[in-house]
């Protein structure tokens, strides 16, 4: 009885030494918090407001590339990232472009332009690429302007305290847009 526990461990983990692993992102999944870092914060006991907002994204690199009007393409939707579509949470309700947006998990797409970003949240969400896009389900739309920026190899998304609640910062290839975003009280 020994020797067959033996031999079915032995088998068992040569099985699971010879099993191929998918190989190592392009594009690595971050996430962005308000108040930023957030889960640091919370792990030093330093915080002094609750979580907001986490928004779960994957970063592209330029790798010499020109993104806007070339790569990603002047007028058509895209993921803002790389892989999954970006999701954005929302801890409480908020407000964009002036419409209330309930607590819960969206996808947050954007339609880039020469000169305005229009960033889309949507009620699909698990989604890769923005291949199903659909825009029956969106919940709020709102044109923001681009901004030159220095040039960002990785995109970047980030949150900064503003008066009415936080913005959203994202910065790549050389521009940033700021989608803000009200806090209900």
């Amino acid at each position: 009885m020994k020797k067959i526990i033996t031999v079915l461990l032995v088998t068992l983990s040569l099985g699971a030494l010879a099993q191929k692993l998918p190989p190592l992102d392009k594009s690595p999944m971050d996430m962005a918090y308000y108040p930023s870092g957030y889960p640091i914060l919370k792990i030093q006991s330093k915080v002094t407001e609750p979580l907001v907002i986490r928004a779960i994204y994957s970063r592209p690199q330029l790798n010499g590339r020109k993104i806007f009007g070339e790569l990603e393409k002047f007028g058509q939707v895209w993921r803002l990232g790389a892989n999954e579509a970006t999701e954005i949470e929302f801890f409480k309700d908020v407000q964009i472009n002036n419409k209330t947006v309930k607590k819960g998990r969206y996808t947050l797409y954007c339609i880039p332009y020469a000169d305005k970003w229009t960033f889309i949240l949507n009620k699909d969400t698990d989604i890769w690429g923005a291949f199903k896009y659909d825009s029956t389900k969106d919940v709020v739309r709102m044109d923001v302007p681009v901004i030159k920026n220095d040039s960002t190899e990785a995109l970047t998304i980030t949150f900064e305290r503003s008066d009415a609640g936080a913005n959203m910062l994202i910065y790549w290839d050389d521009v940033k847009a700021v989608l803000p975003i009200a806090f209900k009280h």
